[in-house]
């Protein structure tokens, strides 16, 4: 994603709960309207952060799957 308005954390290596964390202090920081895409190979992300999302009330994008890893993207919203 070439999008500017998209901040990419690569949490590639990381496991739960790191992906997550990351993503969560990223949305803290982030302007309502930003794009947040976390690449990660830990399996349990792409379960856990559209669960997290909903639950905080942002919105979840998707997963793209990858070669060796998921690329899950939130909008913050409010």
């Amino acid at each position: 994603m070439a999008d500017a308005n998209v901040q990419v954390i690569d949490a590639r290596g990381s496991f739960c709960p790191g992906p997550m964390m990351e993503l969560i202090r990223a949305v803290k920081a982030a302007e309502v309207g930003q794009v947040i895409t976390v690449l990660s190979n830990d399996s349990g992300s792409k379960k856990d952060i559209p669960l997290w999302a909903q639950k905080a009330g942002q919105e979840f994008i998707g997963v793209e799957s990858r070669e060796g890893y998921d690329e899950i993207t939130v909008r913050k919203v409010r």
